[in-house]
């Protein structure tokens, strides 16, 4: 995974975090679900890239 694509997913996944707490304090059940939704999103590309490096150390095993 390139540091680019974990800051990204990191950053998307803290700002998810952040909505959830504004939505919390205000009440904002709204804002709340897309807080969560962005921290899902976050995390699961951050899943996805961990299954793309995975793949990407066994291929290279085989090479040797």
């Amino acid at each position: 995974m390139s540091a680019d694509d974990k800051i990204s997913n990191k950053a998307q996944e803290m700002k998810g975090k952040v909505k959830q707490g504004v939505g919390d304090v205000t009440g904002d059940e709204e804002l709340r679900a897309e807080g969560q939704a962005d921290e899902s999103k976050g995390k699961l590309k951050q899943a996805g890239e961990r299954v793309k490096d995975a793949a990407k150390n066994v291929k290279d095993a085989f090479k040797d």
